[in-house]
């Protein structure tokens, strides 16, 4: 099995990140031209959700981890950060729907950017090893 090592791990990432972005990017440009106007918002407020999520989420891992690497304990996650973020996200989203601005369909597919991501991530990887013959 394949174990990246650091620097492979953060050129993973922000692949990751960057191609969430573009997604995002084509979505709402899409949406823009063919789309009802709420469409295009939700699509633009789930991007922008799903890009403080995974913030927050790289964030609190990492705070785990060297809290961890200090005390040589078990990692823990803090229930309160999880809940929190998920909190937030749902009052911003619930708070855009409940005032008419977004289509929640829409919305939840723009915080579904890094699934896409993951998914092209995964087809590259796959590509390169079986038809490049080498790892990226």
């Amino acid at each position: 099995m394949f174990v990246p090592d650091d620097g492979e791990a953060a050129r993973m990432e922000r692949r990751m990140v960057r191609t969430a972005m573009w997604t995002v990017v084509v979505a709402v440009a899409v949406s823009a031209c063919v789309a009802p106007w709420r469409v295009t918002t939700g699509l633009l407020v789930g991007g922008v959700l799903s890009f403080f999520n995974h913030r927050w989420l790289a964030a609190s891992v990492r705070q785990m981890f060297a809290e961890t690497e200090n005390s040589g304990a078990r990692p823990r996650l803090r229930l309160a950060g999880f809940v929190w973020r998920h909190l937030v996200i749902a009052v911003v989203v619930g708070a855009a729907y409940l005032l008419n601005l977004v289509s929640l369909t829409a919305t939840l597919i723009g915080l579904c950017s890094f699934i896409v991501a993951g998914f092209i991530e995964a087809l590259t990887q796959i590509y390169f090893m079986l038809i490049k013959r080498r790892e990226m």
